[in-house]
């Protein structure tokens, strides 16, 4: 299986000095994802907590909702012409009466690490109807200062983050802002998916009383994967897209970009976060 990190020689420059050395980088593999031997998708990932990153895609394209409905998730053994398991094929089967969708080429989607997904028949395909609606009673809520300090609590658990610098991250946290699980890929959507995957597979799903952080921009795709799992408050900290905004408005999903400091803003679902001060115009 590939290495979550792999070691390459570099020509350093700096301040005019000239030297080598080898450098610590992230790895970067595709990851073919197979429901019940059909091809599916392929995703650039970072190795590494592969059954957890298919199931959470699973779930983000509306195919599963709950860890009962997966029978097995295993590499697939000669995934080359030569018989060697290269352990970026796997494949998931589906438990016995669980309806598999028409699985087409319209359908099928290649991911990578930069954009997510791609290939989608029509816009109209990209909306995914949830199987757990955002629904947390009584809603959460979260103050300001609460959500200042996730960004470190988030960074100080980046641990290949450390060695590389190539790596974003997403995590869970309570309303308490106590740290539920992390984790990192070279693709944040690959990152939330890996932690939906992880709370499918342990009995977690919906994620009604959770704080998803993303470490880059909040785009669409990452508020509909919120959206799926029913987590109710995503942070991002940095921009949202405009499609992210009106998906969070139309779901009851609560939105905060540039989280940044004691600095954010919220975009939608303002009735979770506690303010001591009425809001002002300007």
């Amino acid at each position: 299986m590939g290495r979550v990190t792999e070691r390459r020689r570099t020509i350093r420059i700096r301040d005019g000095v000239v030297t080598t050395r080898p450098d610590t980088l992230v790895a970067e593999e595709p990851l073919e994802i197979r429901l019940n031997g059909k091809p599916l998708a392929i995703t650039m990932r970072t190795p590494g907590d592969d059954f957890a990153l298919a199931a959470g895609f699973l779930v983000s394209e509306g195919v599963i909702g709950e860890g009962s409905e997966v029978q097995s998730i295993v590499y697939c053994a000669g995934a080359t012409s030569d018989g060697v398991n290269t352990y970026n094929v796997v494949d998931v089967k589906l438990a016995p009466g669980v309806v598999v969708p028409d699985i087409t080429l319209e359908r099928n989607v290649y991911t990578t690490s930069s954009c997510g997904l791609c290939g989608k028949a029509s816009l109209d395909a990209v909306r995914t109807t949830t199987r757990h609606p955002v629904a947390d009673t009584p809603p959460v809520r979260v103050t300001p200062e609460l959500l200042a300090a996730l960004p470190d609590r988030l960074r100080e658990a980046q641990r290949v983050f450390d060695r590389t610098g190539g790596l974003h991250a997403a995590a869970l946290f309570s309303p308490e802002g106590e740290l539920v699980d992390i984790r990192e890929d070279v693709g944040r959507h690959n990152a939330v998916d890996k932690l939906v995957g992880r709370a499918l597979t342990d009995g977690r799903l919906p994620l009604t009383r959770s704080i998803l952080l993303v470490s880059g921009r909040a785009s669409f795709e990452l508020a509909q994967k919120a959206v799926m799992a029913g987590i109710p408050v995503l942070a991002a900290v940095s921009a949202p897209s405009s499609l992210a905004v009106d998906l969070a408005a139309e779901s009851g999903l609560t939105l905060v970009g540039f989280l940044r400091g004691a600095s954010m803003n919220v975009y939608a679902g303002d009735h979770r976060v506690a303010l001591d001060t009425p809001v002002g115009r300007s």
